[in-house]
């Protein structure tokens, strides 16, 4: 089932790419980040074509919540004591100011997009001193935070913390109005990038500047993002006839949720978990309990799913890829804030592609690596990694064939080899290679999408093994004569 983005918006189809081409600059991905930078260069007098593996808009873009708020979790406490008041400030200015940049072009451009200036809130079943160290760090960084005890939501909270100023949207509606004059070619996956060529099937672009702003970059080396950040799923649920809440709430303890009015449609989101990592599943079940539970009548009209990119210290990369492409510019590990760290990545990229440097460049320095903030996260990575090396190598298939029921996953014995199983609810087979073609890590079934996961690095292929989300640039090879054996099971 697609997000309420995607259901109630008709995107113009762009071109695939014709042939090789010049431009000044090609910036990969066509997301919110990547639009939005296209068109902040194009403002600056800088051409640039937008390559995009599917349609505009397709990837994390259509299944944000989309809350535009400087607010980001308990982040700027923790920014106080880590990265220190200047890079702090930095941090949330660059995201105030992206608020404030959304709310100007809606207002300047006349953009449809039910645009709707509501403030955020922070929340706590549990502890209300986090929430008033948090207030207090916000305040201290110039937002205009506040900590309070009072809220709308349908169960009592320690403590909670309102951000004033900022807002909630329709995604694609604006992504639409700002992606009408540039140049976009879809249906063109970027294959490698070497040097000033970015090369496609279709096509190699020659640029003096390259952007990567696809989610997660596919190039390793140099850069090595695949080292200093995870993915993270998380779900959504979409609700008639709950309770029409007139702030953006999100819960900060393990089992917290999100919730953001929509018209007459509310949001419910939780269930956050690292990719790979989900073989239990349920994740939709939790959401649709606690809708029972908070609203009884209410009736869902939607669900979908999200990724996310997790940096070690919980600050985006946004800036030059690495000291050795000096002409290549990255945005990535936006967390679970790909809205307003779109705005910012895009406002300082295009800075930088005409010969600026932000005000800003510090905190999301891609060059940074802060080892008391990162330790933690850096060692989890890493843990998660050899895991799921030893996996592929070392441990035997968990499940027997005939034991899939229909509608059910698992890693079982195929040929004798390791493989992963899928049979739909006719008994059909669908059989792939479980071991991810990104670095080799092996793929774990999710059963709320029908999906393989890795867990290593967050790429994601259906059931066919069809890719879906990078860092992999290849489908999984698949057993074709899996259709005829199944039949005999």
């Amino acid at each position: 089932m697609g997000s309420i983005w995607s259901d109630t918006t008709c995107l113009e189809p762009r071109p695939a790419l014709p042939g090789d081409l010049e431009a000044e600059a090609v910036i990969v991905g066509g997301g919110m980040a990547g639009i939005l930078t296209a068109y902040y260069l194009k403002e600056r007098g800088i051409e640039s074509v937008v390559l995009e593996a599917a349609r505009i808009g397709s990837g994390q873009t259509q299944n944000t919540t989309a809350k535009v708020t400087a607010q980001h979790g308990l982040v700027y406490d923790k920014l106080l004591r880590t990265a220190g008041e200047e890079k702090a400030r930095q941090y949330a200015a660059a995201n105030q100011r992206a608020v404030e940049e959304y709310r100007r072009l809606v207002r300047e451009k006349g953009i449809d997009c039910d645009w709707t200036d509501c403030p955020a809130y922070l929340y706590s079943a549990k502890a209300a001193e986090p929430m008033r160290m948090e207030a207090e760090a916000a305040r201290r960084l110039g937002l205009s935070a506040a900590f309070t005890s009072e809220t709308e939501l349908p169960f009592q909270v320690k403590g909670a913390v309102r951000l004033d100023g900022q807002a909630r949207f329709h995604p694609l509606h604006f992504l639409k109005a700002i992606a009408r004059d540039l140049t976009i070619y879809e249906k063109t996956r970027v294959e490698t990038v070497e040097g000033g060529e970015v090369k496609t099937a279709r096509g190699t672009v020659r640029a003096k500047h390259i952007v990567f702003a696809c989610h997660f970059p596919f190039v390793n080396a140099p850069g090595y993002y695949f080292l200093r950040m995870h993915q993270e799923r998380s779900y959504v649920l979409a609700l008639e006839g709950a309770q029409r809440l007139s702030g953006m709430y999100l819960g900060t303890d393990a089992d917290g949720l999100s919730f953001r009015r929509s018209g007459e449609l509310l949001l419910l989101g939780g269930g956050n978990h690292r990719t790979g990592e989900n073989t239990a599943g349920g994740k939709y079940e939790l959401l649709r309990q606690s809708a029972r539970r908070f609203w009884p009548e209410s009736r869902e009209s939607a669900h979908w799913s999200a990724q996310d990119c997790m940096p070690l210290d919980g600050i985006p990369y946004i800036g030059r890829f690495s000291g050795s492409t000096p002409d290549w510019y990255v945005a990535t590990g936006f967390g679970k804030w790909g809205m307003t760290s779109s705005m910012a990545a895009a406002l300082r990229i295009s800075e930088l592609v005409t010969g600026g440097e932000a005000a800003d460049s510090a905190v999301f320095s891609p060059k940074r690596f802060d080892l008391p903030a990162s330790a933690k996260n850096l060692l989890e990575d890493g843990r998660q990694a050899v895991k799921g090396l030893a996996r592929s190598l070392l441990t035997p298939p968990r499940a027997e064939l005939e034991a899939l029921a229909p509608g059910r996953g698992g890693v079982v014995e195929w040929d004798g080899e390791k493989a992963g199983v899928y049979r739909d609810e006719t008994g059909e087979l669908f059989v792939v290679s479980v071991r991810c073609p990104h670095l080799g890590c092996q793929l774990e079934w999710n059963p709320d999408e029908k999906t393989w996961d890795c867990p290593c690095h967050g790429s994601r292929f259906d059931y066919r093994g069809q890719l879906l989300d990078g860092p992999a640039q290849e489908h999984l090879p698949a057993h074709r004569e899996a259709q005829v054996k199944g039949s005999s099971v």
